[in-house]
């Protein structure tokens, strides 16, 4: 049951839907996100958890009654509750034992000393068992004061026999020690698979322990889950950290059939508090397709499958995008005129499209390059999708001007990733130009041409953080206070709208959520401040204070 004192001061577990006019929200501004101009209602009023009403509170407090239990926001701001448009919630759950080796803003890692330094003592702090896989994540040569890459050597001084492998912070790499190379089969003789990548040392045979792409499935010994109850319980404290940061539905943007039965498990057990949409990995599309267990676009309980997963390249700032146009500097192993590739090869990568779009799934394509959109448009323009098909482009970053016009006209929507802006904004200056690098994310000419595009986090890449990720798409400026493509900054209504009715609609859920209209679920996000009315400057202060599902708060903060 809900307390009957409502406020913002405690945790509170998520209750069943309350009966009829069972709360009335007021006193603060109420952002209701319909519309391409601001619009604010009074209040709100909740029941059986669903917005009533919303408009002026003479009338709400009519409808709502004298009994009605009264939220005052106190001057705080109300919005719908925040849509994760891509994230990984199933990666944040085995999180638990391994090792952040983050550099800031994130973590405290600066060196590749640090770096070491850093899995020692989580090692001991753990107590991970000498001959157990030691992971780190959130490794980023981009911030380490060394000016180079971790390669198996710099972990073998520390490391000499025990297995162990550092996540690369794009979730597309990783370096191993030697040991954790031999434990995975990798020797000089080992060829990379198809869209993979290992590199090697200068004698062109011995791998120096990094690895990218598809060759991260060789890995896959290192990155073994724990066992499901574990990873259950695991799962309510990563929701709490979603719940935490406004969110009232979290994604799991590539789920693999191990991470699809324990959400479907979490799911039937009454385990999420938030509703979680999943988007199962091409990689296991034999094994679900067409089985019952697997079934598409309907909610059981509080998940549902609402596509397929296809990743058609990695990541820009480990020079793994695939590119029409090569990199200024090389690839990650120092190859000339280096473009990287696609994870599958197009004919291959449209096989796996059409038999997806054929079983009626939902297209949701990781492509951050402009090659890999390139794959993208041919392959929508050939298989003579439905008309509201809303092909779903994750990330779409280094994208060229040309291709924009033809996401309207082929309905194509992007969900862009602006912390790049701030994060590897430098980084894709160097890579890219300052031409290239300042279309990154465009997402101000995306909305213009009537896009609904959405904006993420791809947690946990960058953090959750929603006032962050709407400071990146206002300021778009670096780590070193440059101003990254100011053309492409957007307002705060706008930005706003990238998280809560734009990823609404690319689930298919524009009818449910993220705007705060009648019959809509009372999915709430409460802030601090109202950002409509703050300095872009001070945007990243504003806090989330309270998360309400269906009317009840499944988190506050405490006062």
């Amino acid at each position: 049951m809900i307390s009957r004192r409502i406020g913002l001061g405690c945790i509170v577990a998520l209750a069943s839907p309350a009966s009829a006019a069972d709360l009335l929200i007021h006193g603060g501004p109420i952002l209701t996100m319909v519309g391409d101009r601001p619009q604010t209602v009074a209040a709100v009023v909740v029941e059986g958890g669903r917005i009533a009403f919303a408009g002026p509170l003479a009338q709400a407090q009519r409808i709502a009654g004298a009994e009605t239990q009264r939220l005052d926001l106190k001057g705080r701001t109300l919005l719908p509750g925040l849509v994760d448009a891509h994230s990984h919630l199933a990666m944040a759950v085995d999180l638990a034992r391994r090792v952040n080796v983050s550099g800031a803003p994130v973590g405290t890692v600066a060196s590749i000393a640090d770096l070491v330094r850093k899995l020692a003592d989580g090692a001991a702090a753990l107590k991970i068992a000498p001959n157990e896989w030691l992971v780190g994540w959130g490794y980023d040569a981009s911030q380490l004061a060394d000016k180079r890459d971790l390669t198996r050597r710099d972990l073998d001084a520390r490391f000499p026999d025990r297995p162990v492998l550092v996540m690369h912070v794009s979730g597309h790499g990783a370096v191993l020690n030697s040991a954790g190379l031999a434990a995975i089969g990798v020797t000089p003789d080992t060829k990379a698979p198809e869209g993979g990548l290992i590199n090697r040392e200068a004698d062109g045979r011995t791998p120096n322990g990094q690895i990218w792409e598809s060759a991260l499935m060789l890995a896959g010994p290192a990155l073994k889950p724990p066992p499901r109850e574990q990873r259950l319980q695991n799962l309510a404290a990563v929701q709490q950290l979603y719940a935490k940061n406004g969110y009232t539905l979290a994604n799991d943007g590539f789920t693999s059939l191990a991470d699809l039965d324990l959400l479907q498990a979490a799911a039937a057990q009454g385990r999420l508090v938030l509703d979680v949409v999943a988007l199962p990995s091409f990689v296991d599309m034999p094994k679900w397709l067409g089985k019952p267990a697997y079934a598409f676009g309907q909610w059981q309980g509080r998940l549902k499958l609402q596509g397929i997963k296809i990743t058609q390249d990695g990541s820009p700032q480990g020079r793994t995008a695939y590119m029409s146009t090569p990199y200024l500097h090389g690839g990650p192993n120092g190859q000339q005129d280096w473009r990287a590739q696609g994870i599958q090869p197009y004919p291959a990568f449209l096989a796996t499209a059409k038999a997806a779009s054929a079983a009626g799934l939902q297209l949701f394509i990781h492509a951050n390059g402009d090659a890999a959109m390139d794959d993208v448009i041919n392959a929508v323009d050939t298989l003579h999708l439905p008309a509201d098909h809303r092909t779903i482009v994750i990330h779409s970053q280094v994208q060229r001007p040309d291709q924009l016009p033809r996401y309207a006209a082929m309905g194509i929507t992007p969900s862009y990733f602006t912390n790049h802006t701030y994060f590897w904004g430098d980084v894709h200056r160097s890579n890219f130009g300052e031409e290239r690098a300042a279309h990154i994310s465009p997402s101000k000419s995306a909305m213009a041409l009537g896009i609904k595009a959405s904006n993420h986090s791809d947690f946990i890449v960058t953090p959750l953080d929603p006032m962050f990720i709407l400071w990146t798409s206002m300021a778009r400026t670096t780590r070193s206070g440059f101003v990254l493509g100011p053309a492409e900054r957007l307002n705060a209504w706008a930005g706003l709208k990238a998280m809560t009715i734009n990823p609404a609609w690319a689930y298919r859920e524009e009818t449910r959520r993220g705007s705060i209209e009648a019959g809509k679920l009372a999915d709430f996000t409460v802030l601090s401040a109202n950002p409509l009315k703050t300095p872009t400057a001070r945007i990243r202060a504003i806090k989330v204070v309270g998360t309400m599902k269906e009317g009840r708060f499944v988190w506050e903060a405490v006062k």
